[in-house]
């Protein structure tokens, strides 16, 4: 399948990191907080993030008392700010798509992946890798971009988004900053099979949209409440 690192394509990492930065986009107002309310405790634990960009999450994992944090990122770019910013020794980072990782069995205490399994060509592979990688107990949590929006991303009308050859998995071109950024439409029953499929039990499964408060700051993102942008799931190993 496709393989993409369009974060380190300058025209894209510059907007892209402005957004990110400036703490106005989707991630800060929706995404980050329900992500964050979703993990499991983890002081003293081992954690993996894959699709760390920036690294702004392992940061604040480590924060939050994880013995250790693995930041994983196929973007130059983003790793080499991500070294930049941290200070932790706690906390490395690994280039390379999620597909490649290569961890010993059962050692990891959480997976956690933030708007980056939309990037992931072979969902299954990583499934199954993440349930290897996890202790019994050991979490999942992870968001990414919604079926419903990943299944026409360049179609729009009065601000929300036209859903289209749902049925038709597979990798989808869309306009974000530059042309041509491939991300891959996977229906929901695709998603959860897949997690289910690699031997974990879901624990929970949510759609945020802005709260009243987020769209007090940024009335922008009103469009999120006319269709579903993001899913967040969490799920364990017995």
């Amino acid at each position: 399948m496709t393989r993409q690192n369009v974060y380190d394509n300058e025209s894209f990492f510059r907007p892209y990191q402005a957004m990110r930065d400036s703490r106005t986009g989707i991630n800060e107002a929706i995404e980050q907080p329900v992500l964050r309310a979703m993990l499991p405790p983890v002081a003293g634990r081992m954690v993996v993030d894959l699709g760390c960009g920036d690294g702004q999450l392992s940061r604040e994992l480590a924060t939050l008392g994880a013995s250790s944090v693995l930041g994983v990122d196929p973007s130059e770019r983003m790793l080499t700010l991500a070294r930049k910013r941290t200070a932790d020794d706690r906390v490395r980072y690994l280039l390379a798509f999620a597909e490649d990782v290569t961890l010993a069995p059962t050692s990891v205490d959480i997976v956690v992946s933030s708007l980056a399994l939309h990037y992931v060509a072979d969902f299954d592979v990583v499934m199954t890798r993440i349930a290897g990688w996890l202790r019994p107990g050991g979490w999942l949590v992870a968001s990414m971009e919604h079926p419903m929006r990943t299944a026409a991303p360049d179609q729009k009308v009065s601000g929300s988004y036209v859903i289209d050859r749902y049925a038709q998995e597979g990798p989808r071109a869309t306009s974000w900053y530059v042309d041509g950024v491939i991300k891959y439409h996977r229906r929901l029953s695709t998603i959860l099979n897949a997690v289910i499929g690699a031997g974990l039990v879901l624990q929970q499964i949510t759609e945020p949209t802005p709260t009243t408060e987020s769209l007090e700051g940024c009335p922008r993102l009103e469009v999120h409440r006319r269709s579903p942008a993001l899913l967040l799931l969490s799920a364990t190993k017995s």
